[in-house]
């Protein structure tokens, strides 16, 4: 489906490091895989986020959007049931408080751009996934599919980049080298996730848990936890 330039310029307002979810704050336990050494330059850093697109973003994240942009608006039951299953998929309260964090920044700002909030967290009492209201707001917005997995790829891209340069440290330059040669990996990982069937969803990634969990008590850090 093309994307029309009033739902692409909404889509870049979802995916834009601007929206005000505190995306920026998390690390996703890249401070504590710098501390420890298993990320020290660029092709570390390359390697690490790779592998977090294919294995965490393209079997848990992608596929969970996708199935929230086509659940009927009114499907409650359906709604919880993907909410659910993104929250269990975070292996640690830093990566559950990554997503739920986000969620709620997001649940406050959506009303005030004329956004509904969905039934489930309109009551106000549940924890919410950022994925999920991301894919709430990207069908309210009749934002193409396709066009909705690319933003949220990009928008955790960018992040984790930035966080990169903040942390191996990245030069400016080898900051968009890096984004430039994960970029490339998009369009596969959106296809991987889509193919998915539901009894497929969900990774562990151990040195990520690790790297999180281990992060919650970090002396020293630069990122929320």
């Amino acid at each position: 489906m093309d994307i029309t330039t009033t739902k692409l310029l909404r889509l870049l307002q979802l995916s834009s490091v601007s929206l005000p979810v505190g995306g920026y704050a998390f690390s996703q336990g890249l401070e504590m895989a710098v501390e420890k050494g298993w990320v020290k330059n660029f092709a570390d850093a390359s390697e690490w986020l790779e592998l977090q697109m294919f294995d965490a973003l393209a079997r848990v994240d992608l596929p969970v959007l996708a199935r929230v942009y086509d659940c009927d608006a009114g499907d409650e039951s359906m709604l919880q049931h993907w909410n659910a299953t993104a929250l269990a998929c975070r292996e640690t309260r830093e990566l559950r408080l990554t997503d739920t964090a986000m969620g709620e920044a997001l649940a406050r700002l959506l009303p005030n751009v004329g956004v509904p909030l969905p039934a489930l967290k309109s009551a106000g009492s549940n924890d919410i996934s950022f994925v999920v209201l991301f894919a709430w707001t990207a069908h309210y917005w009749q934002v193409p599919l396709d066009s909705a997995l690319t933003g949220y790829v990009w928008s955790w891209l960018e992040n984790q980049v930035a966080a990169a340069t903040k942390l191996v440290p990245l030069g400016q330059t080898q900051a968009q080298q890096l984004i430039s040669a994960l970029q490339q990996h998009v369009p596969t990982c959106i296809e991987q996730a889509q193919a998915l069937q539901d009894e497929e969803l969900g990774a562990s990634l151990p040195a990520l848990a690790i790297a999180s969990s281990l992060h919650e008590v970090q002396y020293t850090r630069l990122f929320r936890s």
